[in-house]
């Protein structure tokens, strides 16, 4: 870890691994030691899981690329998506397996995810449809110009109707279809 250095200026210490893969825009916002070993680090464009069990770094999951993230006194749990693209600037999300981080002093990390979360979405609207609903999403992506729009159905949603809505989305923006 590159402790030395951020015990120097006051900050958390960041794995190497994750240290050697930060973008040069991308600042480290906060850290924390995750049970069982190694840290969660928090930077300005997503969250860095702990390294896998074979000591490779794990890939950035994206504020634009988490559906949910809840802390719950002893853990943070993340919700990270899939996107299907449906056209240039849409996507249509399905959720990916929830991610457990078990903190045993979280710091400033679950106050950073939840903010960061919030601050990618620009516009929310929900819309209602056959077996349930999805939220329709304009998200910011970190490093990137311009908003990418996501259609997220609820679980039970008929996915046929989910794809139509985000195809119909997809037709009304510029360089659309429709």
């Amino acid at each position: 870890m590159s402790g030395l250095w951020g015990r120097l200026f006051g900050r958390d210490p960041v794995p190497d691994a994750v240290a050697a893969r930060l973008e040069a825009e991308e600042a480290v916002v906060a850290t924390a030691e995750v049970a069982g070993g190694g840290a969660l680090v928090v930077t300005s464009w997503g969250i860095w899981p702990p390294a896998d069990d074979a000591g490779g770094a794990a890939e950035r999951i994206g504020w634009h690329e988490i559906a949910k993230a809840t802390w719950d006194t002893t853990s943070l749990v993340v919700v990270p998506t899939v996107a299907e693209p449906i056209a240039p600037g849409t996507d249509l999300l399905s959720d990916a397996r929830p991610r457990r981080f078990r903190l045993a002093d979280p710091g400033k990390v679950p106050q950073a995810v939840q903010e960061r979360v919030n601050q990618s979405i620009r516009t929310r609207n929900r819309r209602e449809l056959p077996g349930g609903g999805a939220w329709v999403l304009q998200r910011r992506i970190p490093g990137r110009d311009g908003l990418v729009v996501q259609v997220r159905p609820d679980p039970g949603t008929d996915p046929d109707a989910a794809r139509r809505l985000a195809e119909g989305i997809a037709g009304r923006l510029p360089g659309g279809t429709g």
